[in-house]
Parts: structure tokens; C-alpha cells; sequence
């Protein structure tokens, strides 16, 4: 969690995913928004090149649809939160920090998830639409 949402700060995560978090990995899966900071350029505004390039070739990026149903489950995620965490006034950024981190601690531990019910068969009758039509 940051205070804002750039281009440098996007970089500074993904140089502590890559550096701190995970050094021994050999290759990141990352699946992200579509947001305009989360390109691999980021990396090298905010990096040396060598050093963008060092971290972007760790990284394997999949973006997920603009419109799909994982914005769904991020909303229902972003009210658990604020309702068990951020029900109240926090009094400043630190503080935020702590409650969410602690607050993401206990879920984990716990095993909570969604219970996302919107399956395929569901995606194919609603967006049928978009699914090609074969004539035989």
C-alpha cells in the first residue's frame, strides 16, 4: 500500500517483490490490472536500464480483461475490508498501513476467501454476446 499510484512507486514494488521477497525465484508470475503505471517501462523510468531490465526479465506479466469478473471479486474484497478494518477513522497512513497489513495477516491465517459463484456456464448465457456464433 502506497500513498499514491505512479510509475515510480509501481517500480519500487516490483523491485522489493523481486529483491526482497522473492530472490530465489527464478521467474514471477504477475496477473494485474490494466493500470497506465503497470508497464515494464515504469522500470525504466524509475531504474537504471540495466537494472530495469534485470528486474522486467524476472517478471512474467498477464493483464487481465478490462471488463471481467475478477473487478467483481477485487469490490467484494475492498468491502470485507472496509467493513471489518476500516469501519472507523484512522488517523493517519502509518496507522492505515498497520490495520490493513494486520487485518490481511488474520485473513490469510484463516484461510478466508470468496466464494465467487459466477461460473462458465453463467459467463456463456450472459455474455453470449461476445462468444462467436458457428452456423452449421
Amino acid at each position: 500500500m502506497t500513498e499514491r499510484r505512479t510509475k515510480a512507486d509501481w517500480a519500487q514494488q516490483i523491485n522489493e517483490l523481486v529483491d526482497v521477497r522473492y530472490p530465489e525465484v527464478e521467474r514471477i508470475v504477475l496477473v494485474m490490472d490494466n493500470l497506465n503505471t503497470h508497464i515494464p517501462a515504469s522500470l525504466y523510468e524509475a531504474f537504471e536500464p540495466a537494472e530495469a531490465r534485470r528486474l522486467a526479465e524476472k517478471l512474467e506479466i498477464h493483464y487481465t480483461p478490462k471488463h471481467a469478473s475478477w473487478l467483481n471479486m477485487v469490490e467484494i474484497e475492498l468491502s470485507v475490508l472496509s467493513r471489518q478494518c476500516l469501519d472507523r477513522r484512522v488517523p493517519d497512513f502509518e496507522t492505515l498501513r498497520a490495520e490493513v497489513e494486520a487485518w490481511q495477516e488474520r485473513r490469510d491465517a484463516a484461510g478466508d476467501k470468496i466464494d465467487w459463484r459466477f461460473n462458465t456456464e453463467d459467463a456463456r448465457l450472459k455474455l453470449k454476446r461476445l462468444y462467436p456464433s458457428f452456423q452449421e
